[in-house]
């Protein structure tokens, strides 16, 4: 991974919803709008089929809080539109988070109702932040999570991402980094690189090889620009032609062939053949097309190096969100005394109450259950890990969790919460979360 040399980053207060600011407004006029409050993301449930969520987009979300302020632009179009009135105006053009957050740090596994993000401040500070927050976990999570299943069917071989092409030209970025944390080891996309660090790679197209007159010159060209190491397309005519090509071409210092249709495992397995009879057993076989976690587990069979994913992955795999939710769960009385509050309505009945996570591990560091504490920090006993890291201290950002280094502590941190999970994350087939989360009451 290379070092982020910076880039301009947007401000952020208006991926908001409307009617999050005309709240602010009524809540200004009731005098309610400065209670103290605490605000909680989490999931309610995971996708049909998935044992664990990953988290994502914490260090995102964290530098765009930083960025979120009303400037001359935001306000006179709020004043334009007569979306709220001129004391909500004032207090916007004032607006600086100034409270704590807490959260379980990117590339944590998370579980129905784990509490993934903690907001305290006044009801004013954290309540337009609502829409940003979702936004950003609901969208990082969800590639996070397809993208760690990934990983473990891919069983250590490297993963490429490389779906830029089917996603929003700002999501995919962010799906980038969301999948380096959960272990890609690379992206295709170049301002994933400028803006996280994260390490580029990519050599032709089919195009490529289209555009010269012959098979045999698309490659002397890409080897003359690249080298030997190079990986090479094969596939756009006659698969056995082109690796025997690519081979007189490069000699055993190929760095790659690359395929992109058909039988991906018989395939593989009868050009893994013929790389080992022209002498190059060092030539790596790089294999994409529409692959999701199911298709790289079939393909375990086959002699593949690395996989390069595209479409699945930007989209969840099917679970394009994290279905994550943002409630006020406690919030001051007039006295100044904290009230647990939540819904109660049907199927969306909530736990009221500041959170405290821990997860169980047995002694051999395997986790057992996760514990919520409502109030209180639930009792360790000594082999257990608490969940909950402070990112913002009175309105300042702490240290080591955005940029680069953010990346890097995320993806180390998948890694090791992997381990603590049972070997029941490694199936893929449906069934309940890995560990269960239950609440302890004061």
């Amino acid at each position: 991974m290379s070092t982020s040399a910076g880039w301009d980053r947007p401000r952020t207060s208006l991926y908001t919803d409307h009617y999050e600011l005309t709240m602010l407004q009524g809540a200004l006029r009731s005098g309610a709008a400065h209670r103290k409050s605490v605000f909680e993301a989490f999931a309610r449930r995971l996708p049909d089929g998935r044992r664990y969520g990953i988290v994502g987009g914490t260090g995102r979300l964290l530098e765009g809080i930083a960025d979120f302020r009303f400037g001359g632009q935001e306000l006179d179009f709020l004043r334009r539109t007569h979306v709220v009135n001129e004391e909500t105006l004032e207090y916007l053009a004032g607006y600086s988070f100034s409270g704590d957050i807490w959260g379980y740090p990117e590339g944590e596994a998370y579980f129905p109702n784990s509490p993934v993000l903690i907001v305290e401040s006044t009801f004013a500070e954290a309540c337009i932040l609502e829409t940003y927050v979702l936004s950003v976990l609901n969208h990082d999570s969800a590639i996070a999570s397809a993208a760690s299943r990934m990983i473990t069917a891919a069983g250590g071989r490297p993963c490429i991402e490389m779906g830029s092409r089917r996603t929003h030209e700002e999501s995919a970025s962010a799906a980038a980094r969301a999948a380096v944390i959960a272990g890609f080891d690379s992206t295709s996309n170049l301002e994933a690189g400028l803006r996280f660090g994260l390490k580029t790679v990519g050599t032709a197209a089919h195009s490529f090889t289209l555009l010269h007159d012959s098979e045999r010159e698309a490659f002397e060209a890409q080897i003359a620009a690249f080298g030997p190491e190079t990986a090479l397309l094969v596939d756009t005519y006659d698969v056995e032609a082109a690796v025997r090509t690519a081979v007189e071409l490069a000699g055993d210092r190929l760095g790659a062939v690359r395929l992109d249709s058909g039988d991906l495992v018989a395939q593989a397995q009868w050009v893994r053949r013929l790389l080992d009879e022209l002498g190059n057993e060092r030539t790596r076989i790089v294999v994409t097309s529409d692959l999701d976690e199911f298709a790289i587990a079939a393909l375990q069979a086959a002699p593949v190096d690395s996989y390069g994913v595209g479409t699945s992955l930007v989209t969840g795999s099917g679970a394009p969100t994290a279905s994550m939710v943002y409630k006020l769960v406690s919030r001051t009385d007039d006295a100044g005394a904290f009230v647990a509050v939540a819904k109660t309505s049907k199927n969306k009945t909530g736990k009221g109450g500041r959170k405290y996570a821990l997860r169980k591990l047995n002694e051999r560091g395997t986790a057992t259950q996760e514990i919520v504490g409502i109030g209180h920090r639930p009792e360790d006993d000594g082999n257990d890990r608490p969940l909950l890291q402070q990112f913002i201290k009175n309105g300042e950002l702490l240290p080591g969790w955005t940029g680069p280094e953010g990346v890097l502590r995320a993806r180390q941190r998948h890694a090791e919460t992997m381990k603590e999970l049972p070997a029941v994350v490694n199936r893929l087939q449906r069934g309940e979360a890995a560990i269960p989360t239950s609440y302890e009451e004061n």
